[in-house]
């Protein structure tokens, strides 16, 4: 049996979003087919106005619906601290973790080599010119491979202009996704952060009397 091409065009479009493989997008067609008239208006009306409405912050990225966005136009925010992150979700998950009180940068992606995404493909030239002597710019980027690729490239491109490059790491699992942590989690990995060039803690030096085994005790 063939679907309709009306619903294999359907299928094939909810396909294209992220996370949706073939069979949610066939799952979602019928679920849309099930709802009445009125609702799929509204959704694809929600659709139409967002994107008419939407843009990108000219100065951090993030996505508003004014000239400039809410955190970029709040003088109270510190100034001195960047938040470098891959995507708008995640300056939202950060806000809710109340940590921080700092500017954003969003690249909108990260490097990926094998996806062809290279650094002209990213936010990464405006960067630069934000980045003051002395500023603290955070690696808010996720634990992924291609996060930790990304936050090292931009390590070495930002340490030369003087800024105080740290990297959020505590409490963060390997290979996970700000946006999907929890605020207790984020607001610690965010408090917790360390400078990337921080030199580790260096051992105690051995005592002449040392040899790294347990002490044999004397016969009584």
């Amino acid at each position: 049996m063939k679907y309709p091409p009306s619903l294999v065009g359907l299928i094939r479009e909810l396909s294209r979003l992220p996370g949706i493989g073939p069979k949610s997008a066939q799952r979602l067609a019928f679920y849309l087919f099930e709802q009445p008239r009125e609702d799929i208006e509204r959704l694809a009306g929600a659709i139409l106005e967002a994107k008419r409405d939407l843009h990108t912050c000219p100065v951090c990225f993030n996505i508003t619906d004014a000239e400039r966005c809410d955190v970029c136009s709040d003088p109270t925010r510190d100034q001195d601290v960047i938040c470098v992150v891959e995507e708008p979700g995640d300056v939202i998950a950060i806000e809710r973790s109340g940590e921080y009180r700092g500017l954003y940068h969003v690249l909108h992606g990260v490097l990926s080599p094998m996806n062809g995404v290279g650094p002209e493909r990213l936010h990464i030239k405006p960067l630069l010119p934000r980045v003051q002597d002395g500023m603290e710019v955070i690696l808010a980027t996720g634990t992924t491979v291609e996060g930790d690729a990304t936050a090292l490239y931009l390590q070495r491109l930002l340490e030369p202009l003087g800024a105080v490059v740290s990297r959020i790491a505590y409490g963060l699992p390997v290979g996970g996704a700000l946006e999907y942590a929890d605020e207790v989690t984020l607001g610690r990995a965010m408090s917790g952060r360390r400078r990337v060039n921080e030199a580790p803690t260096p051992p105690r030096p051995r005592r002449d009397d040392e040899d790294g085994t347990a002490p044999v005790p004397s016969p009584r």
